[in-house]
């Protein structure tokens, strides 16, 4: 198994336009978002002849075509099946895929939460016609129509996979076994120096999610939509968490390092790392606490500006067809986006234990979103905390 994740969200900084504010339901899922009016553009009816290529931005082991591995190709057969060939751009983070995505020289993104309702809202991105998509028939219907990927019921993509930030924590140093995140926070100075925490400041939901629980008076319904005041809140329990954390963590492996070493023994991981980690003899357990989790979950989206839109649309389907998206899963370390993928992954307990059809499981999970100052949450008589001022406070939150 392989895992490429990059630090995803950290250099998300640009503010969407306040003029394309909007606001969605609660954290974790729920209806599409509401109040929010992006330009008034259209999905295809119809697919038209292919164009003989396609333009990709994507994450890391997204897009593979045997070239980083010659046992993962994916690639090689939908250019055979589709003679569409496919030239992709690994990038580096979501505020990168905002960039690239606004030249207009790119068909499709695998966006995350914290960048689908910038392209939304800026016309970057096109409505997806789903009926084009064969394959999003088989998508499990937590995905669909979510917050971060649609709009008054109109999909703007197509969900890839998704995945949940767990608590780990090393089982003969953490005792007794911790159910709650105040084990790296209001708890955290019992083990001063070896707690680890997400390097983003998307990890300030985390903040939130834990003081929506322990804090009612905040009033905290969404992590993702924070007043001032609340927002506040959020960044000084990081502070003085800041004196408790031995590394903030966007490396994988050094993860892994530091709960084989007893460098970090309590902090956020990802399921995939809880794995490696076991499987590298590290005694560690990782789970969702009782107050839920954050989590990321990706959604493909087709350009506006689209030159190869058919191309585009064949790619979407291949992507989340069962085969291919049970290769994709197992690779890069997550939950298939399609019901049947499970059937076709090479680890028969795949699915059970990344949780992919247990939609129990995923309501406890506040899926990355974009903090905008129209908050997410519905409230109109307050100004939600931009996400580019999440990047300023991350800043001053690790000194």
């Amino acid at each position: 198994m392989r895992i490429n994740r990059t630090l995803r969200a950290a250099a998300a900084a640009a503010v969407l336009l306040t003029a394309a504010a909007c606001g969605s339901s609660g954290s974790g899922g729920g209806s599409a978002a509401t109040g929010f009016n992006p330009p008034d553009l259209k999905a295809p009816s119809k697919l038209g002849k292919t164009e003989g290529q396609v333009n990709l931005i994507a994450w890391a082991g997204y897009v593979e075509d045997g070239s980083n591995d010659p046992k993962t190709d994916w690639v090689s057969d939908f250019e055979k099946q589709t003679g569409c060939q496919v030239n992709s751009k690994v990038a580096a983070s979501s505020d990168e895929m905002v960039k690239l995505m606004k030249t207009g020289e790119y068909d499709a993104v695998s966006a995350s939460g914290d960048a689908s309702l910038r392209l939304i809202a800026s016309g970057d991105a096109a409505p997806v016609n789903t009926d084009l998509v064969p394959n999003y028939k088989d998508v499990f219907g937590g995905l669909k129509q979510q917050a971060w990927n649609s709009v008054k019921g109109k999909a703007y993509g197509i969900p890839h996979g998704r995945g949940a930030n767990l608590l780990m924590y090393n089982t003969d140093k953490v005792q007794p076994a911790p159910t709650s995140w105040s084990a790296v926070f209001d708890d955290a100075s019992r083990y001063q120096g070896h707690v680890t925490a997400y390097d983003s400041p998307i990890y300030i939901a985390d903040a939130a999610l834990y003081l929506k629980a322990t804090r009612p008076e905040l009033k905290i319904k969404d992590p993702y939509a924070l007043d001032q005041k609340q927002f506040d809140a959020a960044v000084d329990l990081l502070k003085k968490q800041n004196a408790d954390v031995g590394e903030y963590w966007s490396d994988y492996l050094k993860e892994i390092s530091a709960f084989k070493s007893g460098d970090s023994v309590v902090g956020t991981t990802w399921q995939v790392i809880a794995n490696l980690a076991t499987g590298e003899g590290a005694k560690v357990k990782a789970f969702v606490p009782t107050e839920g989790s954050t989590g990321w979950s990706d959604t493909w989206m087709v350009s506006a500006k689209a030159k190869h839109p058919n191309c585009a649309y064949k790619w979407l389907d291949w992507i989340v067809s069962p085969k291919v998206n049970a290769q994709v899963a197992e690779y890069f370390g997550e939950a298939p986006a399609n019901s049947k993928a499970c059937a076709e992954t090479s680890d028969k307990n795949w699915c059970a234990t990344y949780h992919a059809g247990d939609e129990a499981y995923w309501k406890n999970i506040a899926f990355w979103n974009t903090p905008i100052q129209q908050c997410l949450d519905g409230r109109t008589d307050v100004k939600c905390v931009p996400y580019a001022k999440w990047v300023q406070a991350w800043t001053e939150i690790k000194g």
